[in-house]
């Protein structure tokens, strides 16, 4: 167990320093503001959508360290991807974060952020541009909070 929370560490720890599709698409055909008022968290999804894909996915803004590896890992996981596998795998991701039990099926390298079950308050964290992901496909003009 002590190599999986040493690979959970360490993957965080590259994705708050080196984030991943840090930056606006231009254009953004979606976007969406997403809020931890918990701890302060705060970043922004941008999506380019061509019919039902994912063209480009990115993010700006500024959080922890959880927060901004989650963004990141999910923007590397979902660009390409169509837009009716967002739900199932954000379903998946959530049921890793949140859940005990064996670890979802599918979720690639996302996997790793199992280790935040084990921290229940960071699950907010973990999820939050998960959450401004659908409200900015959804055109939801509210800030994302959960």
């Amino acid at each position: 167990m002590s190599d999986l929370r040493d690979l959970y560490q360490e993957v965080i720890l590259d994705h708050n320093k080196r984030p991943r599709n840090f930056r606006v698409v231009d254009p953004a055909t979606h976007h969406a503001e997403g809020f931890n008022p918990l701890c302060g968290d705060r970043l922004t999804v941008y999506l380019d959508v061509e019919g039902d894909v994912i063209r480009d996915l990115s993010f700006q803004g500024q959080g922890c360290a959880i927060s901004t590896a989650s963004a990141s890992m999910m923007t590397e996981a979902l660009k390409g991807k169509r837009i009716d596998e967002v739900e199932p795998l954000f379903t998946k991701f959530h049921d890793l974060v949140t859940t005990d039990g064996p670890l979802p099926e599918g979720l690639g390298k996302l996997s790793v952020l199992a280790g935040v079950r084990d921290y229940p308050s960071r699950v907010k964290c973990a999820t939050l541009a998960w959450h401004a992901l659908k409200a900015a496909l959804a055109h939801q003009q509210s800030v994302a909070t959960e």
